[in-house]
């Protein structure tokens, strides 16, 4: 606790020199001044807990003192309890903000997912997983814009991306990275018996022109003709854009839109995202080295989640979490899972937080 309040007292700091030069007349106007406020409202949102439960507590000291007075006992005890259960609560919001109010958590998202091992079938769960998404975030004010879909031969996608857009669209989506498989007998079986089938999500915070620097030397980008649904434009004009990052090796292909140079945007939107996360994953694994501690790599070969049909069971795997009534989390009622992915990441990140935020 102790290393937790000295790194919030930090914190603290830097949000009162963020205000000050949010005052400051050779920073207003500037390009900067726009991160600066960025960055002071969301420390605010650690920070303003912060000044609640540092208060609380003063208070709650300032009438243990009134305890000895025999006439001031039974106020200085109630108002001992209100303060304590006053700080407690700060505590639970700080803790919050630490999971939900990080740079990258308020940014919009980037969506990818892949059918895996399972053929036709793991193309039907990539689909149910994407109408999953696509109603949960639509339940919270998110927005999914695909960027490239390509459709399964019995439906569902092969691979489907998506823009996910509005206030925290990563902060809901980051613990969908991973391997998501589903057990289920399939349509076309007619023996009625189960199979296990694959799929994999991927989520990245959208990167910012500023976040990423880009060599246009280091690019290969090509054109052509969009295949699959999408309208009178598909294979009559080469609006589709591929860009492949040399150094990297990363290539991201877009045909959703109906301009080549409306594709060209979201491309290297979805370049710059890669690169970033690419970035911000060596980062951290350089800090949990120097901590030697790898707990939870974010491996997204790691399996982390199975959609059991016949036994109607949602099980998440990294928070050993199972909730039943599967049909209601495929049609986006996903919100108690997400609750309970937030209760175990608030205890990971005071166990292991280094100050960083």
């Amino acid at each position: 606790m102790t290393d937790l309040i000295a790194c919030l007292t930090r914190l603290d700091e830097r949000w009162r020199r963020l205000a000050a030069l949010m005052e400051d007349p050779s920073v207003i106007g500037t390009p900067r001044y726009q991160e600066v406020l960025r960055d002071h409202a969301r420390l605010g949102r650690l920070v303003g807990p912060f000044h609640r439960q540092r208060q609380a507590l003063a208070d709650a000291a300032a009438a243990r003192d009134l305890l000895a007075d025999p006439e001031m006992c039974a106020e200085a005890e109630a108002e001992i309890v209100a303060k304590e259960a006053t700080a407690a609560a700060a505590f639970e919001d700080i803790k919050a903000a630490l999971v939900t109010a990080d740079a990258a958590g308020a940014r919009n998202a980037i969506l990818e997912i892949r059918a895996g091992t399972g053929g036709d079938e793991a193309s039907l769960f990539a689909g149910d997983l994407a109408r999953m998404y696509t109603q949960w975030c639509g339940n919270h004010g998110l927005r999914l814009e695909p960027m490239t879909l390509n459709e399964g031969e019995r439906g569902g996608f092969k691979e489907a991306i998506f823009l996910v857009k509005g206030e925290g669209a990563f902060a809901r989506l980051r613990y969908e990275s991973g391997g998501h498989r589903v057990q289920r007998v399939p349509e076309t079986e007619a023996q009625g018996r189960i199979h296990t089938s694959a799929a994999t999500v991927a989520v990245l915070p959208e990167a910012e022109a500023a976040d990423v620097s880009i060599n246009p030397a280091d690019l290969d980008i090509s054109t052509c003709k969009a295949s699959g649904a999408g309208g009178q434009h598909v294979n009559k004009t080469e609006s589709a854009i591929r860009i492949v990052h040399r150094p990297s090796g990363l290539m991201v292909f877009c045909q959703e839109e109906r301009s080549q140079q409306a594709n060209r945007e979201k491309a290297m939107n979805w370049l710059r995202s890669r690169l970033y996360d690419a970035e911000r994953a060596r980062l951290a694994s350089a800090r949990a080295a120097e901590r030697k501690d790898q707990v939870g790599s974010g491996d997204r070969s790691d399996r982390i989640r199975t959609y059991n049909f016949p036994q109607n069971r949602i099980t998440d795997h990294r928070i050993n979490w199972t909730g039943y009534s599967l049909d209601r989390y495929i049609a986006g009622q996903c919100d108690d899972l997400y609750a309970a992915m937030l209760e175990a990441e608030k205890a990971r990140l005071i166990a292991e937080w280094d100050g960083e935020f």
